[in-house]
C-alpha cells in the first residue's frame, strides 16, 4: 500500500513526509482493516511532524480524521461486516481498567493510545483499528465533508461542552480553523451568539457566513463580555485576552493539544469572581457518537479543501500558514 511516512521529524518547509510502498497491515482477531477513502488534516498533525510533540513511534503515518470502508474483519469481530463505512478518531485504544477508565473519564486512560502517534493512521491507503474504536458515520455526509467532525468536530464539542456556555448565552472563539467552524454552527443552533476573534481576513469572512454577531483580532475587545470562551489556536497569550473579556464565572477552555506558555496570570483582575481555566484532552468515545448524532441535526457543514495524499506535506504548510478556509482533507486513492 502507498502511505506518507514520517522518519524524522522536521519543519513542514523541509516536507518531512515521504510517500512510500509499504506492506499492508492484516487485522488481529478483534480488529478491522479499513481502505481508508479520506482523511482530515490537524493542527495535532503538525505538531507531531514538527516534533513538538514528544514522539513513541518512529517512522510513523500520521493521521487520525479516517474515513474508510471496511476491507477485512478478524475472527473475532461482531460489530461489523466487510463493505460498511465507518470513521477513526483520534482515541485509537484505552486499557478500560484505569480509575479514569472506570469512572467514564477514558480520554484521560493512563495507557490510552492515540491514531497516527502510538500507532500508524490514516494518511496511507489502509489501517487497522480495534472494533471498539470505530464509529458509523451519518449516511448525511460525504467522505470528504464527514472527516472534519472526527477531530476537529469532536474536540471543538467537547470544549464547547466544557466552556459551560449554555443556550441563548455569548461565546468567544479565539481561531477560527477546522474546529471553530463546526463550533460556530452548533453554538448558533442552540441561540448562542458568538464573538470570533482571528487574524485572518478570509476566516473572518467565514466566520460571518456562519452567523458570528462580531468578529476582531486577537486583541481586539469585543462590545459586551462573554459568558464562556474556547481557544483553538496554541499561543498561551491568548488566555489572558480571553480572561479580560470574560464575564463572572465564566469559563475558559484550552483546547489544543498543544499551547505556547500561558502568560503570569493577574488574580484580581483576571481570574477572581470565580472564571474558570479548562484544558481539553482528547476526547471519548461517547463524544464522537454524540457529535455524530447532533450534526445532521442542525445540520453541520463541513467546509474542506482536498489534497491527494501525496500532497500531504502541502496541506500541512497550508494549515501552518492559516490558508485552509474550514478544514484540510486528503483524498486517498
Amino acid at each position: 500500500m502507498k502511505a506518507m511516512i514520517l522518519r524524522h521529524p522536521a519543519s513542514i518547509e523541509h516536507r518531512p513526509l515521504e510517500i512510500a510502498d509499504i506492506p499492508t497491515p492484516d487485522p488481529l482477531s478483534e480488529q478491522i482493516l479499513i481502505r481508508v477513502k479520506t482523511c482530515g488534516v490537524c493542527h495535532t498533525d503538525l505538531h507531531t511532524v514538527e516534533g513538538e510533540l514528544p514522539l513513541p513511534k518512529l517512522p510513523l503515518i500520521p493521521g487520525h480524521q479516517v474515513v474508510g470502508i471496511i476491507e477485512k474483519v478478524g475472527e473475532d469481530v461482531t460489530k461489523y461486516r466487510s463493505g460498511q463505512r465507518v470513521g477513526v478518531t483520534w482515541l485509537y485504544s484505552t486499557c478500560g481498567e484505569c480509575q479514569f477508565c472506570r469512572a467514564d473519564k477514558e480520554n484521560l486512560c493512563i495507557q490510552a493510545r492515540f491514531t497516527g502517534y502510538h500507532d500508524d493512521g490514516g494518511y496511507a491507503q489502509y489501517m487497522v483499528v480495534s472494533e471498539d474504536f470505530a464509529f458509523p458515520v451519518p449516511d448525511d455526509y460525504t467522505d470528504e465533508h464527514v472527516a472534519p467532525l472526527l477531530c476537529g468536530g469532536v474536540i471543538g464539542f467537547r470544549a464547547l461542552r466544557l466552556s459551560r456556555v449554555r443556550a441563548g448565552e455569548r461565546l468567544g472563539l479565539w481561531g477560527f480553523g477546522a474546529s471553530a467552524h463546526v463550533v460556530i454552527q452548533i453554538a448558533v443552533h442552540w441561540g448562542c451568539q458568538v464573538f470570533v476573534f482571528t487574524r485572518s481576513v478570509e476566516h473572518r469572512r467565514l466566520a460571518e457566513e456562519l452567523g458570528a454577531s462580531w468578529v476582531g483580532g486577537p486583541s481586539d475587545a469585543p462590545p459586551c463580555r462573554l459568558h464562556g470562551a474556547i481557544i483553538f489556536a496554541p499561543v498561551g497569550e491568548l488566555t489572558l485576552n480571553a480572561l479580560r473579556v470574560l464575564e463572572r464565572a465564566g469559563t475558559v477552555a484550552l483546547a489544543g493539544i498543544y499551547m505556547t506558555p500561558i502568560p503570569e496570570i493577574d488574580y484580581m483582575e483576571l481570574l477572581y469572581y470565580e472564571r474558570n481555566i479548562r484544558s481539553v484532552t482528547a476526547t471519548t468515545r461517547k463524544d464522537a457518537m454524540d457529535l455524530l448524532l447532533v450534526a445532521p441535526t442542525v445540520p453541520v457543514h463541513t467546509r474542506v479543501q482536498t489534497f491527494p495524499l501525496e500532497d500531504a506535506n502541502r496541506a500541512l504548510q497550508s494549515l501552518k500558514a492559516s490558508r485552509i478556509k474550514g478544514s484540510a482533507v486528503l483524498q486517498v486513492p
